[in-house]
């Protein structure tokens, strides 16, 4: 059995931070690819070394003094390797990534130097071979994941290598310099060595004990989330449920390899387990439940529409045009609505509302603002029935009205549309009528 194991930059911010990193590994023989972040938060109030970074450079590309600021950096790690009395030296490392920083050689490898440092030190420390991720992930001229070459190279170095740690993060362009994934992109790098070794388990390892049907800011104490599929989780993070970076369910569902997220701090804690298909009956019809605010919803109406041949896509022309995507297009035979982010609506209003009353000549076109969507999912609501109307009767009971209803074709969720002041009190009603009623 093989597993790869990913850590997070709370689970390495401190020396005793991979003590505990270092006694889960050894704990599971299986564990033999390591991908670790960069030190993230020590402390409320601290900085995560990637910011560090960032800083350090902006102040480099602007021609100012940023010694102060780099030896900061070195003490985080100095430190660390002190402590854990590691036979290691990054002096060398230091000097080059400094003067790759006064040689302008980009955001993306100042960022990516958190990552490459942690490994270092990560691999001396647990005595694994260190592999840089520039030398098998790799990256396309226009700045796409190349993940045929990427999948080739990573078969082919990581067979050679019995146990080895492999920074997260970052890969390389065909001319040798270095890219990153958008933030969190550890999680993406853990996801693309476990399809590539073909690991029996991708085990996430972070702060928190997996997911929760809910968030902990609104419900106190909501129940834990044992087992999720690819698809739920997907309409989850959509809504803003974020424990796993969004583009790391890719590599592992084409390879039919599951997830754990698990808790460095907490290490028996079981965790989430995230599956492409399950047999096993969900404990609650829910699954999960996750919302954001910030939409606004555009009412067109015109009598007859239905039958206007190319009417929707008139319609959605107007938002193209002017670089605005929608987000759901709930629709009646004489009414048709668009839900979009409401920032960036405002910028682009007028010129996309004067667009559809020239192509489509609606009979009256109303904006609703200031919403909140709500997605409630669960793979239990095929089988269940009456969901969309307890879900009513929770909301109708706590004197929330419903702005807007959406379910997708698959049965597996239900958005809900209401009034930013009435969030919070709706995914409270939802919980209730579903998880605290079944207790």
């Amino acid at each position: 059995m093989v597993k790869v194991v990913k850590f997070g930059g709370s689970s390495l911010a401190s020396a005793e931070q991979f003590r505990k990193v270092a006694q889960i590994i050894y704990a599971d023989d299986t564990r033999r690819y390591v991908v670790p972040s960069a030190p993230g938060k020590r402390f409320d109030g601290d900085t995560k070394v990637t910011d560090m970074l960032y800083s350090c450079y902006s102040l480099a590309v602007k021609g100012k003094s940023f010694d102060s600021e780099f030896e900061a950096i070195k003490d985080r790690y100095n430190s660390i390797i002190e402590e854990l009395n590691i036979d290691l030296n990054l002096e060398k490392e230091f000097e080059t990534i400094k003067a790759c920083f006064i040689g302008r050689a980009g955001r993306d490898y100042a960022a990516s130097r958190g990552e490459y440092l942690s490994g270092m030190t990560l691999a001396a420390y647990l005595g694994y071979e260190f592999v840089d991720s520039a030398e098998i992930i790799f990256f396309n001229e226009d700045g796409s994941f190349d993940s045929k070459r990427t999948a080739k190279a990573v078969a082919n170095r990581l067979e050679a290598a019995e146990r080895a740690v492999i920074p997260g993060f970052y890969g390389s362009m065909p001319n040798d310099t270095i890219k990153t994934f958008s933030r969190g992109g550890s999680d993406v790098t853990g996801s693309i060595v476990a399809s590539g070794v073909n690991a029996d388990l991708y085990e996430n390892w972070t702060d928190v004990s997996g997911f929760l049907i809910c968030d902990p800011r609104i419900v106190e104490n909501p129940e834990p989330i044992r087992t999720i599929t690819y698809k739920e989780l997907r309409e989850l993070a959509y809504m803003g449920a974020t424990v796993l970076h969004e583009d790391a369910i890719f590599p592992v569902r084409k390879a039919g390899i599951p997830i754990n997220i698990k808790n460095t701090n907490e290490p028996d804690d079981a965790g989430t387990f995230i599956v492409e298909s399950t047999s096993q009956k969900p404990l609650y019809t829910v699954t999960g439940i996750a919302g954001k605010k910030g939409f606004a919803v555009v009412n067109i109406e015109k009598d007859m529409m239905n039958s206007e041949l190319g009417f929707g896509r008139k319609v959605l022309e107007q938002f193209e045009k002017n670089g605005i995507s929608f987000e759901h297009m709930p629709s009646g035979i004489d009414t048709m609505s668009i839900v979009v982010h409401q920032e960036e609506f405002v910028k682009k209003e007028q010129e996309i509302l004067s667009g559809i009353h020239r192509n489509v000549h609606p009979d009256l076109i109303d904006i609703e603002t200031d919403l909140a969507l709500i997605a409630v999912v669960g793979r239990g609501m095929k089988s269940e029935r009456g969901t969309a109307g307890r879900i009513f009767s929770a909301l109708a009971h706590a004197h929330v009205n419903v702005k807007m209803i959406d379910q997708g074709s698959s049965e597996l969720n239900i958005i809900i549309g209401v009034h930013e002041r009435d969030f919070e009190k709706a995914v409270k009603a939802i919980y209730e009528i579903f998880v605290l009623q079944r207790l």
